[in-house]
């Protein structure tokens, strides 16, 4: 009798300290007015899901235009801008309502959309009509369609604003634009089918991926050389040999390195961005599709496309460090603004998996585990996080 009452009374003990120890841990409480969303495009619904990242679950469901795509955060104010391929749109969303409050009409079948450090321009790229489409945030218009080379796929805006690169997928050319005078101000053959594009903190060069040549190209932007008031002119400096098909590019914060996703390679391809090299080409996964970088330049995550898991690649070590199963095709990756949570796109699930890192300890030795699975909508596309202070 006494056993079973000894037993009756330390089984709770025990489970309370077990839960006090292996519990998830929350984020801290920033106050009323504190917000953290991450926005999904579900291309075969139709809509926007709204996650709320204080709580780890699905706060609203949107619905914007036909086959929404890419995704994006005004950084200067509290809005959130989908692309929606089928209807030639953009959705404006409201950060604070979570509601869409305009829609902008642009050209033919956009897939992505980029705004400037400012928050006052965003530039999408009309693959069907060969063109740029200028959206002034403020007013909520198009003030210009810039024309460019065939099929563009991508336009990214550079960090000081001056300059937009578009990549012509149907030419094999980048078209570099004057943001300020909203002209082309040089055509550049590259290599076949320049996809993915990634410019240096500084603006002064950018690389594209080819996807259908295995190469990355680097160009230099124009510039006026500080210390001999030189002035260079857009061009290519070189061509990279990467692995196979190479989709996607993710920079360091510190312009440093820039990590390839070789999607038919099944590996990973690390440019010096000073020098042009290629340093190693590590396998990673089974068809890797996209890979984000922590912000203290150290860890890369890459979701395997082909094998329905997520990479940790610690970039100091050049090694992986931990192979993380998730849902059915991952693909797109965003982590939260304190790089404690990366979420993952399962684009055939239909759901977005939560990892959290977490300080390893004697009895749960893993810095990784899955904290939750979200349900969304059907072809989730695309992901951004946006994290504010509320004023409504």
């Amino acid at each position: 009798m006494r056993k079973l009452l000894f037993i009756a009374v330390l089984l709770p003990i025990l489970g309370g300290v077990g839960w006090w120890y292996f519990r998830e841990q929350r984020m801290p409480d920033y106050g009323p007015a504190f917000r953290e969303y991450a926005y999904v495009t579900n291309g075969k619904s139709n809509t926007v899901s709204v996650i709320d990242l204080r709580y780890f679950r699905l706060a609203r469901t949107l619905h914007v235009g036909t086959e929404p795509t890419g995704v994006m955060a005004n950084p200067a104010k509290n809005e959130i801008y989908a692309v929606n391929s089928g209807s030639s749109n953009v959705s404006v969303i409201d950060a604070e309502t979570n509601s869409v409050v305009a829609t902008i009409g642009v050209h033919g079948r956009p897939y992505f959309i980029d705004v400037s450090k400012d928050g006052k321009r965003a530039y999408v790229a009309n693959s069907a009509s060969s063109n740029v489409s200028v959206i002034d945030l403020e007013k909520r218009i198009v003030i210009g369609n810039v024309r460019v080379g065939a099929a563009p796929g991508l336009a990214r805006v550079s960090p000081d604003g001056a300059t937009v690169v578009v990549a012509n997928r149907g030419d094999n050319s980048v078209s570099v634009i004057d943001a300020t005078q909203l002209r082309v101000r040089a055509t550049l053959p590259v290599c076949k089918q320049p996809e993915d594009i990634a410019i240096l903190p500084d603006s002064t060069k950018v690389f594209v991926s080819c996807s259908g040549s295995s190469q990355v190209a680097s160009i230099q932007l124009a510039s006026i050389d500080r210390r001999t008031q030189a002035k260079k002119e857009d061009r290519v400096l070189a061509l990279l040999d990467v692995g196979r098909t190479p989709v996607s590019l993710s920079l360091k914060p510190d312009g440093g390195e820039l990590i390839v996703c070789n999607f038919d390679g099944d590996s990973i391809s690390i440019i010096e961005t000073g020098n042009d090299e290629v340093s190693s080409s590590p396998e990673i996964g089974q068809h890797p599709s996209r890979g984000v970088v922590t912000l203290d330049n150290s860890r890369l995550y890459v979701s395997n496309f082909g094998s329905n898991s997520v990479t940790v690649f610690d970039i100091d070590m050049g090694r992986r460090i931990a192979t993380l199963n998730v849902g059915a095709h991952p693909d797109g990756l965003a982590l939260t603004p304190d790089q404690n949570y990366l979420l993952v796109l399962d684009t055939e699930a239909g759901d977005v998996t939560v990892i959290q890192k977490r300080r390893p300890r004697k009895l749960e030795p893993s810095e990784y585990s899955l904290l939750t699975l979200i349900p969304v909508g059907v072809q989730p596309n695309a992901i951004v996080v946006k994290t504010f202070m509320a004023t409504k």
